[in-house]
């Protein structure tokens, strides 16, 4: 009986590590944000050519991945698209979040986003670029060090110190301009922003942007993570630009 079991769970641990490797190869390729060459994969996942090989043969052929250029690069497919398409038609907030940043950007003239909490970065889920000759682009999609941003501080602000400490890489506590941003005061900065209406951010990304940072609310005022708006503005060395 015990050699039965044994056999049985053969085919289970395999499986799951081929899951693994799935989320692992889809993850890596989210992160890098273009095509990767599909020979530089078993090497960056640390699974051997084989196993790789076959893994993105499968996942080309049911429309996941999809194979570009003369090179033999990888990336996703059709299918990711489509699957993306419907999340965005069926999740209500983000439906109707998406909607208010349009109407933001527009009335304010300067660039909206509505961003979400992303394991241990701020990703942007919608954007509407301001309208103004001076403006600040931003790419859905794209993932933002959490110090950097008033935003990231208010998808943290609901945490214990501990909690929000162990989201923090060393790489993620350094500013564009290479500042170092230390971790106890981005902790209380994450803190002091627990109740408030907007948080603000001054010169993090950038020497010339504010960054306007607010929380999505359900009808008893309580904070829904991990969605708050951010709105972010441009001012010249002379003074705001409002």
């Amino acid at each position: 009986m015990t050699a039965i079991t044994t056999i049985e769970n053969k085919p289970e641990k395999t499986r799951e590590r081929g899951i693994d490797r799935v989320l692992k190869l889809l993850a890596y390729l989210n992160e890098r944000g273009n095509p990767v060459r599909v020979a530089e994969l078993p090497k960056a996942l640390g699974a051997p050519r084989s196993t790789i090989y076959e893994l993105v043969r499968v996942l080309t052929e049911s429309g996941v991945l999809e194979l570009s250029g003369d090179d033999n690069k990888v990336y996703f497919g059709k299918l990711i698209y489509l699957y993306g398409i419907n999340y965005l038609r069926e999740n209500d907030l983000v439906r109707r979040g998406s909607a208010e940043v349009d109407a933001l950007s527009k009335l304010t003239g300067e660039t909206s986003e509505l961003c979400m909490l992303h394991r241990n970065r701020q990703a942007i889920v919608h954007s509407h670029s301001g309208s103004r000759p001076l403006r600040i682009s931003s790419e859905v999609g794209g993932q933002i060090p959490l110090p950097w941003t008033a935003s990231g501080r208010l998808l943290l602000a609901q945490m214990t110190s501990s909690e929000i400490e162990a989201l923090l890489s060393p790489e993620d506590m350094i500013l564009p301009n290479k500042k170092l941003v230390a971790v106890a005061d981005f902790v209380a900065d994450c803190i002091g922003a627990r109740g408030s209406d907007i948080v603000a951010s001054t010169g993090l990304i950038s020497s010339f942007t504010q960054c306007l940072a607010s929380p999505i609310r359900g009808l008893m005022g309580k904070f829904l993570p991990p969605f708050v708006w951010c709105c972010r503005w441009m001012f010249m060395a002379t003074g705001w630009r409002s």
